[in-house]
């Protein structure tokens, strides 16, 4: 044979290895009984994860409208590792909360190493084993209700700042109104630099600080870090030599160095000093556990990171239903009056709770979770067959397609605070029935759900109180969400028109 010949030949050879290395476990679950949802090569069952025509909780979606009815968990493949897709609200609730320490871990810790993302890898969520339960440990009592409670002044304080902000902002807005959840973003990131360093990011100011734009820039995920992602589960063993970090290295140096100058400054600041904040906690906790200023970044960026962008989403969310729905503004006006709240009675608000946990139930900023099983367990699908399942394996959890499931949400699509009061079994109901994680749940429920609630309360009371606002037209009438946004968010942005009340 002439040598084109042979080439050719070996290159047919080395494509059709490689498609026998893609669909290798297609069958994964099927040779054991268990449906597995039509998959394609290098796509796997989620095509929208690489073609980002729209968002992948829609996949899930279809997936688990198809085989709900007929299946308790289907087989589904993330490019080419197997997994295994949770359909009964039964089983959501025993990997979150009953059976949770066979389902303890977070897959995405398989993706984060320590030495090339030192802040992120150390974050309660992607830590394994017992790493979690002793970094939560030191944690959670840095946001325990008393630690919320003596910063809510200085909430109010920014709140206040944040009313005046957008009375200017509506002075200059254009046709197309105000982007609200660049708006929201300006509110959290200034709350929480606040509560947690004490330190002002100048947000509301014609020239914010750095920290602003670094904020934007935080779950910016990058091309690298998401072909990495893709490489990683087509070959897992690549994670063991290589690894691409979810924050770029300029904005690790910025956390790191903005850290560093707000412990100098509280070491050398008599003011604040026996301020009960977060920053104050750490600096107790480094003195107690001897942390380097590694550990203190890593730990104090859990408080950062999750009250920046996901509490800017949540409110401008919430922001987007009141306007939308008049009447449920009504009567959360009614609910909020007019006096000064005070912590207690901001914890008194049955109405807001619902819209809060309404705006959670239809976009939930996790869509789906994947979970790592730690202990063997056997699932049992309707038809009675059974799936064994191992440490290592994964299984996905797609709250999204609960939270929007007819059989469960009468009128999913529909801004209905009501089915969270407490009259109607409030969210205690659907937790227990494993139908609402706005939070998460379970043991790792959110460790900054307090704070972050107290920041949505307190921004949504003072903006009710001062402002009429309505949809802008620029805004979408539906809640189809972003094609490419891993945290849910409506398509196409937020914007809102606003006029003073006073």
């Amino acid at each position: 044979m002439c040598p084109i010949t042979i080439s050719l030949l070996l290159l047919a050879s080395l494509v059709g290895l490689f498609y026998i290395f893609l669909i290798w476990n297609f069958n994964h679950w099927t040779k054991q009984g268990i449906k597995t949802v039509k998959s394609w090569p290098f796509l796997g069952s989620f095509p929208s994860a690489m073609t980002q025509k729209r968002n992948v909780a829609y996949d899930m979606l279809d997936i688990y409208n198809k085989y709900k009815d007929t299946e308790n968990i289907v087989g589904v493949l993330n490019t080419r590792s197997p997994q295994l897709m949770v359909l009964t609200p039964e089983y959501m609730r025993a990997i979150y909360v009953t059976e949770f320490r066979k389902f303890h871990d977070n897959e995405m810790s398989k993706f984060t190493n320590e030495k090339v993302d030192k802040i992120l890898a150390n974050n309660p969520f992607l830590l394994l084993g017992d790493k979690w339960k002793e970094r939560r440990a030191e944690i959670t009592p840095g946001l325990s209700p008393n630690r919320v409670q003596a910063v809510y002044s200085v909430t109010q304080t920014v709140c206040k700042k944040f009313i005046d902000y957008i009375r200017k902002q509506q002075r200059m807005a254009p046709s197309d109104g105000l982007n609200a959840k660049s708006l929201c973003l300006c509110y959290t990131t200034e709350v929480v630099a606040d509560c947690v360093l004490g330190i002002s990011a100048g947000s509301f100011s014609d020239t914010p600080a750095p920290l602003v734009s670094m904020v934007k820039r935080v779950f910016e995920q990058s091309f690298g870090f998401i072909f990495f992602n893709t490489l990683a589960t087509l070959w897992p063993p690549i994670r063991n030599f290589y690894s691409v970090p979810f924050f770029t290295k300029d904005v690790e140096n910025f956390f790191f160095d903005i850290m560093q100058k707000a412990v100098n400054l509280r070491r050398e600041s008599s003011e604040h000093r026996n301020r009960a904040d977060f920053l104050n906690y750490m600096l107790q906790l480094q003195e107690k556990k001897g942390l380097d200023i590694m550990m203190l970044t890593s730990h104090t960026m859990t408080f950062l990171t999750d009250g920046f962008e996901t509490t800017a989403l949540v409110l401008s969310h919430t922001l987007l239903e009141l306007a939308r729905n008049p009447e449920a503004l009504r009567l959360l006006r009614e609910e909020v009056g007019t006096e000064e709240l005070s912590f207690d009675k901001l914890s008194e608000l049955p109405y807001l709770d619902a819209c809060i946990s309404e705006t959670l139930r239809i976009f939930p900023p996790g869509l789906a979770s994947r979970k790592l099983v730690t202990e063997p367990f056997e699932f049992v699908n309707k038809d009675g067959v059974s799936a064994k399942v191992v440490p290592g394996d994964v299984v996905i959890l797609p709250i999204y397609a609960f939270h929007h499931d007819p059989n469960y949400y009468d009128q999913p699509e529909q801004f209905q605070p009501e089915r969270f009061l407490e009259q109607n079994g409030g969210v205690r109901k659907y937790r227990e029935q494993g139908l609402f994680y706005g939070w998460g749940d379970g043991p790792r429920v959110c460790p900054g759900m307090r704070f972050a609630l107290t920041q949505l309360k307190a921004a949504v009371v003072e903006i009710v109180r001062h402002f009429n606002f309505k949809p802008n037209p620029k805004t979408r009438t539906d809640n189809v969400l972003d094609d490419t946004y891993f945290i849910g968010c409506i398509k196409g942005g937020i914007w809102l028109d606003f006029e003073p009340r006073d």
